[in-house]
């Protein structure tokens, strides 16, 4: 094999045309191409990141209003709780006095009839005192006689009832 100087210069001079040729109209916008294809990747990157902030501010913000929906629910709950101990007093502390009340008035009641009976009693006793005294009166008897009348009359008082 043999170096030919002629294949060789010919070969440089139509590299260098192809070459020339190649930057005019080939490399220009390829580079073109592939800066705008740069550009894209980056601006995508840029966007993914932005993306990706923006996601963390909105999961950050859920979270926040998610903690503050639970603060509010346990307040919520509490004062539930609170309001029906209240209420529980309330009706407990209301029924005391209903009782008390009631308890009261039959005590008056009780004391009242416990006061008619007695004055129903006394007006017994005292038409029963007059009988007796008018049947004594009306015939004298002796301790025996008085105490078999006094025991008719408290069984006749007892057959009344």
């Amino acid at each position: 094999m043999s170096f030919v100087w002629e294949n060789f210069v010919w070969a440089i001079v139509a590299f260098g045309i192809l070459y020339f040729l190649l930057s005019k109209y080939a490399f220009g916008p390829l580079f073109s191409v592939m800066e705008k294809r740069r550009e894209l990747v980056k601006q995508q990157l840029d966007e993914a990141a932005s993306s990706r902030t923006q996601a963390q501010q909105y999961i950050d913000e859920q979270k926040e209003a998610l903690a503050t929906a639970r603060k509010e629910a346990h307040d919520i709950i509490e004062q539930a709780k609170r309001s029906s101990s209240l209420q529980a007093d309330e009706i407990i502390e209301k029924a005391k006095e209903e009782t008390t009340r009631l308890k009261d008035s039959a005590a008056r009641d009780i004391e009242n009839e416990k006061e008619k009976a007695i004055a129903a009693l006394r007006g017994e006793v005292s038409s029963m005192s007059v009988a007796i005294a008018s049947k004594i009166l009306t015939k004298e008897i002796d301790e025996k006689d008085q105490t078999e009348l006094v025991g008719q009359y408290l069984n006749e008082v007892g057959g009344k009832q």
